[in-house]
Formats: structure tokens, sequence, C-alpha cells
């Protein structure tokens, strides 16, 4: 019976090992490019770029209100602690004195002896001075008496100031780690808008943030020169079109933020350089000798809410559901505000943000 062999597998010469190696390589190489091409991101138009900026943008801004709220809360808490360590100093400075003159007492009273007092009357070769001495350290005991009071009572509010202390300080913390998280969360998104900006050409740029070469906008322009106009008087106070400010500080407001067209947005400031969109507002405001507060999500509670058609030049209006931007009316339709970093503080159409809401604090 023939033996069943496994036939011998041939060996490749070496022209024909070269020639499958070359083969291999050039198929792995045609692969890869394939799949490079495949997987290549195509590169975002510009219009797809600005939707998703101005997204970042508003999520940066929500993020920088936040940011605001916790500032100022954590500010208060800041404050409050130094307030309590100095009233907790000054305190323990009064208990040191109380007890020192409690222990000035007790030495006293040791030098005397402990002999007791019928003992002494006997032993007096002065009667009459022994029962006056003696009248006077009885009432200096009382002294004692109420001293000893009040250095417990003393303690006691000691101890409550460093309770308020301690639970103040860790409200504090808390704030901070706040401020920490909304920082981490406005810078983020600031910097992939960054990134997707970068992505675009000069014009592109300038069609997305609506800035020219040198960041001003004919709008930001055309308020300029109604401002000098309005500084030389040959306009009312308020708005381009002659619509006047209702009072005095309103409209000291509206002239600040003509004067501040042009400034940089830096989220978090509040002037006199840098704004974002609420630090705007409540500078305009300060200036005006009006106290606001530093959240869009807090101004628009201050003051009395107007309607749309009720706005006059100084009137605060916000917008997005959210209540997470507002800028200062200044009449024919229009306000001045903080858009964004990629653009400075300028005059806008209040058309250009979905409208939430206005309120007039002067």
């Amino acid at each position: 019976m023939a033996a069943h062999r496994k036939p011998k597998q041939r060996s490749l010469s070496g022209n024909t090992a070269r020639t499958a190696a070359t083969l291999a390589l050039a198929s792995a190489a045609t692969a890869t490019t394939f799949e490079g091409t495949g997987h290549a991101d195509p590169r975002p138009t510009s219009g797809e770029v600005k939707a998703k900026v101005d997204q970042l943008y508003r999520e940066a801004e929500v993020a920088t209100e936040k940011y605001n709220g916790a500032k100022e809360k954590a500010d208060r808490a800041e404050t409050a602690l130094d307030d309590l360590r100095d009233e907790a100093a000054r305190k323990t400075d009064r208990l040191n004195t109380a007890r020192q003159g409690l222990g000035s007492l007790a030495t006293a009273q040791y030098r005397t002896g402990a002999i007791d007092p019928s003992m002494q009357l006997v032993l007096s070769s002065d009667p009459d001075t022994y029962l006056d001495r003696a009248s006077r350290a009885d009432r200096a005991g009382h002294r004692q008496a109420a001293q000893i009071t009040g250095v417990r009572q003393q303690l006691r509010a000691l101890d409550q100031l460093r309770t308020e202390a301690d639970d103040t300080l860790t409200d504090l913390k808390s704030r901070q780690a706040d401020l920490r998280k909304h920082k981490k969360t406005v810078t983020g998104k600031l910097g992939e808008a960054k990134r997707l900006l970068a992505r675009l050409t000069e014009k592109e740029r300038a069609r997305v943030t609506g800035s020219g070469r040198d960041g001003s906008t004919g709008a930001a322009a055309e308020a300029a020169r109604a401002s000098r106009a309005a500084a030389r008087g040959t306009v009312p106070d308020g708005a381009p079109g002659g619509t006047k400010a209702p009072g005095s500080r309103a409209a000291a407001a509206v002239s600040y933020a003509y004067n501040a067209l042009g400034s940089p947005y830096v989220w978090g400031a509040t002037g006199p350089n840098a704004f974002d969109c609420s630090g705007l507002t409540q500078a305009a405001y300060r200036a005006a000798g009006v106290s606001l507060p530093r959240t869009t999500y807090a101004q628009i509670d201050t003051g009395r809410r107007v309607s749309r058609a009720e706005l006059r030049p100084g009137d605060l209006v916000f917008f997005y559901s959210g209540i997470s931007h507002v800028g200062l009316y200044v009449g024919d339709g229009k306000m001045i505000h903080a858009p964004n970093p990629s653009a400075p503080v300028r005059l806008a159409p209040i058309d250009e943000m979905p409208f939430a809401g206005a309120a007039r604090v002067a």
C-alpha cells in the first residue's frame, strides 16, 4: 500500500521572493493611502465654523456668568472672614487684658495669706482699720466675681466667632472650587473656538467674527462718530438718531458705553480697559453712580422690567433663554455690548440675538 506523503513546500527562488515582497509592500502602501484618504476630516466651511464658534461663545458666556456669580460670593465670603478674624483678634486682646487683671488680684490675695477673717480681727492692732479693709475687700470680691463672669462671656463669644470663621472658611473654599470649575469650562470653550478660527483664512475669519483687519466694525465707527458729535453737543444725549435718554444717570451710562467702544472683550473683566458683557453694563452704571449686581441673571431683576416697545436709551437688554448676555440699549433699535473674544465692544442691532427681556435701572 502506497504511503501518503505530504507534498513538499516549494521554496521561493530569490527573484520570486523579491517580487512577492514588492507586491506586499505596494499593497500595504495602497491600503494605507486609501485608509488615510477615507478617514481624513474634510475642511469645515466658514459657515460651519461660525455656527460652532457662536455655540462655543454662548456656552462660554454662560460659564462666565456662573464664574462671575461665584466670584462675587467668594469675595463676600473672604471679606466676611477677614472681618471675623479682625473681631476675634480684638476680643482676644480684651480677654487677655481681663485675664491679666484677674491674675493680679489672685496674686495679691495669695500674698495676704489664707488667715480666717475673725482671727485677723482678733490679731489686728487696729480693729477699725481692719474692718475698713475688710469692707473694701468684700467690694473687691464682688468686682472679681463680675470680672470672672465677664471673662466667661468673652470666652463664649470668642468660641462662637471662631466657629463662624470656620464655617465661612469652608464656604469660601467651596466658592473657590466653583471658580476653578467655571474657569476651566470657560477657558476650554474659548480655546476650542480659537483653534477653529485659526483654521480659516483671514478673510473668512473677518466674515465669521464680523470684524475688519483692525478688529473694528462699520457699526462701531458709526457709533464713534455719533459719540464725538454728542460730545460737541450737536445731537441729543442717547442713541444715534436723536432718541433721548430718560434721565441724567441713564445718559451718563450711555456716554460711558460710547467711550468704551473698541475696548477688548476679556471674560471676567469690569473695565476700565476691557469688559465682558455684564462687566460693561456694571461699569457704565457705576460711572453714573448706580450700583448693579455682577451677573446678567441678577441685573435683569434690578430696577423695573420694560417691554421691547418701551425701550429707552440706558435700558439693559438681555438675550437667550438663560439670560446669559446683556447689552446697553442706546436707541434706534441698537445697543452697545461686549460680544465675545473675537470682537471688541461695539454697536449692534438688538435683533442679532434672541431677545429675552429688558430692565430700566435709572
